[in-house]
């Protein structure tokens, strides 16, 4: 599934004219692969080893060009930098309120709050975010 999920957002980079690096498919591969929803600065500290030329600038500018494509959703959350996600599926996060770790996790749809938020308003709502927030296992066994 990795693979396919790669091959296809490859294949959609190539059709809006983007060549693909070295480096921009060490990023893409890093986003579809990892479920932890790296900053820009872990996804660089985790590529640069392999890649020491490459720059922090790189990584946000190709993580810029991934969201324009619809690649990548760009979370933020009330503090100075944003994380990524390459998951494009409907599905919501919880927040470790101590060490800000993000975790996905699956639930049905919120299309009906949509459409009541819609009836309630007035308004044509587009998205709907959901987030909830705790201490992650890892913070509680520390605590």
């Amino acid at each position: 599934m990795l693979n396919n999920r790669l091959g296809e957002a490859i294949e959609t980079l190539k059709q809006t004219g983007v060549r693909m690096t070295p480096q921009r498919h060490a990023i893409l591969q890093y986003l579809i692969s990892t479920m932890g929803h790296p900053t820009a600065d872990e996804i660089y500290r985790a590529l640069e080893k392999n890649f020491p030329n490459m720059s922090v600038a790189t990584v946000y500018n190709n993580l810029r060009l991934f969201k324009e494509a619809g690649l990548v959703r760009e979370l933020t959350y009330g503090d100075s930098s944003s994380r990524f996600d390459a998951n494009l599926m409907d599905h919501y996060h919880v927040i470790c309120t101590n060490c800000g770790k993000i975790t996905d996790f699956e639930h049905p749809s919120l299309l009906d709050m949509e459409q009541l938020a819609e009836s309630k308003t007035g308004y044509r709502v587009g998205s709907h975010r959901m987030e909830m927030y705790g201490v992650c296992p890892t913070c509680q066994q520390k605590q």
